[in-house]
């Protein structure tokens, strides 16, 4: 039954104080949905852009610290580098047992503590990401500066060759950082430098100098342990880690990696190159042949490729405790079995031979010492469930003439138009 005139006209008075009601609450909210939008779509880009801008200072460390490095690998390797120095050992006692005492074994250990110098600069230069390629130019030419200037005294031929590596390679590191090109490409330049000045000399040089490093031996070798172990200590504490292998690539390569790489890099180059120097000087000064001038490449392919075997990953970061050492023993007591025994095996061989040898070992490295997943913490119970989304509102999707599925309350009940 409908209802008369007097309940229709009654109905519609109370739909239009409806509507009234309708517009005045409306009127409480933007009056210009799209400028709403539009100063939202600002805010949130400016966000944006203060998010990505913390995230260029902060993230590559991040991403570099991803956890604490699984040691397994590299202690289980270790043993194999310590069971391979001990068979080389054993094959030189076998071939020469005085090679093994004084005054044979002051020789092994200078040329021990010589290769152990120039690789714990590869070392320390491929943790920090920034392999030099220029160690074994640098130690040649170094070599060349002592047998022609080494009967002026150690200190005055020493002094120049360690101001120019140092100058050097601060040039080099910062090359890399304000244009942020490879370490290597920019090594790679210093070393071709460095031939450059080793090619100025068509005839060997014979050694000037009258110093003896065997009469420091024991020393000498024990100082290189020494800086091989605490530095591989130190290399698995997670702040120190992360703080030098910032220029590890991460993401895209050639973003930059901020100021913090700055020290790093400088003092990974620096003291490389100081090592380069020294190891020139050792290899020099108990050299009965003169120094034949070269390319020295042969002695930067050993020394990145021990680090390598020794178990630091060519990427930069990862690396062992003991590794340097053994791997570092293993190769002096090869070199010399080889040449008493007469193989006559190129430098260059021996130098592939240990790269390949280093980049399978990179590869184990990398695949097996990845950080532990993290454990699950307290307070991921109280997380949002990955698969949800975040709800933001859309004032473009909303206009006056939105219908809900809820029933209009005056077209039902008992003053609807149906009974």
């Amino acid at each position: 039954m409908r209802l008369d005139r007097t309940g229709d006209a009654h109905e519609e008075a109370l739909t239009m104080a409806y509507e009234d009601t309708t517009t005045y609450r409306r009127t409480d909210e933007p009056t210009e949905p799209s400028a709403y939008r539009a100063s939202s779509l600002a805010a949130a880009e400016q966000r944006r852009r203060a998010d990505e801008m913390e995230a260029i200072e902060a993230a590559d460390a991040q991403r570099v610290d991803d956890g604490r490095d699984r040691l397994g690998i590299h202690l289980g390797w270790e043993v194999v580098l310590l069971l391979a120095a001990a068979a080389f050992g054993f094959l030189l006692w076998q071939q020469d047992p005085d090679s093994l005492q004084r005054p044979g074994l002051d020789n092994l250990l200078v040329n021990g503590a010589a290769i152990g110098l120039l690789t714990l600069g590869a070392g320390l230069t491929l943790r920090a990401g920034v392999p030099n390629l220029a160690l074994g130019p640098i130690a040649l030419a170094a070599a060349l500066q002592y047998a022609e200037q080494g009967d002026q005294g150690l200190v005055k031929a020493a002094v120049p060759a360690l101001i120019v590596a140092a100058a050097g390679a601060v040039a080099i590191g910062l090359l890399v950082l304000v244009l942020h090109i490879p370490g290597w490409a920019a090594t790679l330049a210093a070393a071709l430098g460095a031939i450059v000045y080793i090619q100025l000399r068509l005839e060997p040089v014979d050694v000037q100098g009258g110093y003896d490093p065997t009469d420091q031996a024991f020393f000498l070798f024990g100082g290189f342990a020494l800086l091989a172990v605490i530095g591989g200590a130190l290399g698995t504490i997670t702040p120190v880690r992360r703080w030098l292998g910032r220029m590890r690539p991460v993401g895209d390569p050639a973003h930059r990696r901020g100021g913090a790489a700055v020290a790093p890099v400088l003092i990974a180059l620096i003291l490389s190159s100081v090592f380069a120097v020294a190891a020139g000087f050792l290899l020099a000064a108990q050299s009965a042949d003169p120094i034949v001038p070269g390319t020295g490449l042969e002695w930067t392919g050993i020394a990145l490729g021990l680090a390598m075997v020794a178990g630091t990953s060519a990427y930069g970061r990862r690396g062992g405790i003991f590794g340097t050492l053994f791997a570092v023993v293993a190769l002096t007591l090869f070199l010399d079995w080889s040449d008493r025994k007469d193989l006559e095996i190129a430098l260059f061989a021996t130098a592939a031979a240990v790269f390949g040898a280093g980049l399978i070992v990179t590869r184990l490295v990398e695949t097996y010492g990845k950080p532990l997943t993290p454990a699950t913490t307290v307070d991921d119970w109280n997380a949002a469930p990955t698969t949800a989304t975040n709800w933001t509102p859309d004032l473009e999707s909303w206009s006056p003439t939105t219908t809900t599925t809820t029933p209009n309350r005056w077209d039902a009940g008992p003053w609807g138009s149906n009974r």
